[in-house]
């Protein structure tokens, strides 16, 4: 692989490691290319479709002229591995912020868990939570409610496709979702809370599938001061 075939477009599978943005990812991807390539300053290179700080998984990473492919790739289904605890909430609905509004769940059986799971597959309408970067009158959500201002999300229109591989140890449940573009786990795990009366809260996100592409294939080194990239 040469700098001239990376510029005619290549694409990367990365294994997001927590607490890394999307952005920094590629800024680390796009540093190392550069240095072992030569490339020109201008190289371009772009992730396809973000993953938060707390969550792990799949992000794809285009550069040449693959970007062109990042809207296509954006707009392919997901899946995700993901694990909610119930009775319990926080603002950001995932680890981000301290739990508040501890509920009882004594009284929840996984058939409850069950049938609450059945009714969000199916299109849904739902609201984004306030902590995302969705942009309001040209700022980001995030800052906004970070700076302690209330913030109005609208909702929209999404799909999930399944909810499967589920696995209950109260308070924690875990289970796969396949899911459209746009799709928040967070408020779907913080929805699921609502219908069970108790609350809940994402606690781990691993995005596992963008479409044909798989958790399996990607590279987890890729931050590692010694990392060579495998382009052959």
């Amino acid at each position: 692989m040469t700098a001239e075939d990376l510029q005619s477009g290549h694409l990367f599978l990365l294994d997001k490691p927590l607490d890394w943005t999307s952005f920094q990812a590629v800024n680390k991807m796009k540093y190392k290319l550069k240095r072992e390539f030569n490339l020109p300053k201008k190289f371009k290179i772009g992730h396809a479709g973000t993953l938060d700080p707390r969550a792990t998984g799949l992000l794809i990473v285009c550069c040449g002229k693959f970007t062109k492919k990042i809207p296509e790739i954006q707009d392919a289904p997901k899946e995700y591995w993901t694990e909610i605890k119930i009775g319990v909430q926080t603002e950001s609905y995932d680890t981000e912020k301290p739990e508040i509004l501890h509920q009882d769940i004594s009284h929840i059986t996984e058939e409850h868990i069950h049938s609450a799971l059945e009714k969000f597959v199916g299109e849904i309408d739902q609201i984004p939570p306030v902590f995302s970067a969705i942009k309001i009158e040209g700022k980001r959500a995030y800052d906004l409610a970070r700076a302690g201002e209330e913030v109005e999300m609208k909702s929209r229109k999404t799909t999930i496709f399944y909810i499967n591989e589920i696995k209950i140890d109260l308070p924690l449940v875990s289970f796969n979702v396949g899911c459209s573009k746009g799709t928040y786990i967070r408020s779907l795990a913080h929805d699921i809370g609502q219908e069970l009366g108790v609350g809940a809260y994402l606690t781990q996100l691993r995005r596992t599938k963008i479409g044909d592409y798989k958790i399996e294939d990607a590279t987890s080194n890729f931050l590692e001061n010694d990392f060579r990239f495998n382009l052959s």
